[in-house]
């Protein structure tokens, strides 16, 4: 019986901490994502009207109404879960009031037996009419405990009063949560109907301007893969080199790489991804592929910091069209490549570390962007399932 209930405390002491777990992770998300969308506004309002920077305004449009789809989801969730426990409350209040409601006439019921023997002659006769000294003692006894009892339901009347009052207060406050959880979500939903509707006039209008866009993406299209070649050309390299040379890679730094993936520090302190790895289509002409895109893309800050995302070694700084300076960084077997940069802080052959700047970006207009990959050897990587979320 202690083992059953020792194993019972544990389950609910366990229950219990996942549910605070639980809740503290919603709460984090939450803040994580309004974190962002406020990021995205901010970035709305410094990108210029002319069209390569529209077609990255609707991007950020897009990943703000996502944004705001995930933040009315969380909110849908959480009203239902305060549903559920207003009823298990309810229940739990009308369970106690049963409870009170027998204690109060068991009580009632002593107090009207106790009050139609309240002479104290008829009492002290039927403890003298006792044929024994025996039946006498059990017969005070009787008495005595008959005013204990009586004195001992009042008490739990008390308690069972005082725990229905504490019940109810916690039930209201559950039914403020409830409606101020009501009114959030409303709130989030009148704005993203409005984010919908301008993505919608975006796309209008963007979609007057496919020939435009069309030599615009033919020219960004030679740039990435002149970028590529570029890339794969160096890493080829690198990695015939160190054979050559029977130059070992740093085994023990690509296993701490290798075990951080899902862990990466962003290379940026703020931004947000408008370009993700690989293949997509164009977002209004969906008729139409985007170049396939090796890395990702990050909107940011105008002349944001830019920083290592792991203990590594600079292995060389170019230039490319398209993407003005660029850092290569080798850490053991893998390599992260950061371009777009303005200025640039280290050299060819610095060691660096996790979260050493290594530049600053170019400004394009009012805000920035990083174009950033992530290889192991010669094979792409999406840095995304990398890189902490």
């Amino acid at each position: 019986m202690k083992r059953l209930l020792l194993l019972l405390v544990l389950l609910l002491t366990g229950t219990s901490a996942f549910g605070q777990q639980d809740v503290s992770e919603q709460t984090e998300r939450k803040r994580r994502i309004e974190e962002e969308i406020n990021f995205i506004d901010n970035q709305l309002k410094s990108i210029t009207t002319k069209q390569k920077a529209t077609t990255e305004q609707l991007t950020l449009i897009r990943k703000r109404v996502s944004n705001r789809k995930s933040l009315i989801n969380d909110l849908d969730k959480r009203i239902a879960v305060i549903n559920d426990q207003l009823t298990e409350k309810q229940r739990g209040i009308n369970r106690l009031q049963k409870e009170l409601d027998t204690l109060e006439t068991y009580y009632n019921k002593l107090i009207y037996n106790t009050y139609k023997n309240r002479n104290t002659k008829v009492w002290f006769l039927y403890i003298l009419s006792s044929q024994s000294i025996g039946q006498g003692y059990r017969r005070l006894s009787f008495l005595r405990s008959l005013a204990g009892e009586v004195s001992t339901q009042a008490s739990k009347i008390r308690e069972k009063q005082e725990e229905l009052r504490k019940e109810r207060e916690q039930l209201a406050e559950m039914k403020k949560e409830a409606q101020a959880a009501k009114a959030e979500r409303e709130k989030e939903y009148r704005k993203l109907v409005e984010e919908e509707k301008k993505s919608k006039e975006d796309m209008k209008r963007l979609s007057k301007s496919e020939k435009q866009y069309r030599a615009e993406l033919a020219a960004k299209k030679k740039e990435m893969d002149r970028l590529n070649r570029e890339i794969q050309k160096m890493l080829k390299t690198t990695v015939a080199e160190q054979k050559k040379d029977n130059t070992k890679v740093d085994e023990a730094l690509s296993g701490q790489f290798a075990q951080n993936r899902g862990k990466l520090p962003w290379p940026l302190k703020q931004g947000v991804i408008t370009e993700h790895f690989g293949v997509h289509n164009h977002p209004v002409y969906t008729n139409l592929k985007l170049p396939d895109n090796p890395g990702v893309t990050f909107s940011t800050t105008k002349g944001a910091d830019v920083f290592c995302v792991f203990d590594g070694e600079v292995r060389k700084v170019f230039v490319m069209p398209g993407y003005n300076q660029c850092v290569l960084v080798q850490h053991g077997a893998y390599f992260t490549l950061y371009c777009k940069l303005a200025k640039v802080g280290v050299k060819s052959g610095q060691k660096v570390s996790t979260g050493d700047k290594l530049g600053t970006l170019e400004a394009d207009g009012n805000h920035s962007t990083l174009h950033f990959q992530l290889w192991n050897g010669t094979e792409k990587q999406d840095p995304e399932r990398w890189l902490k979320r």
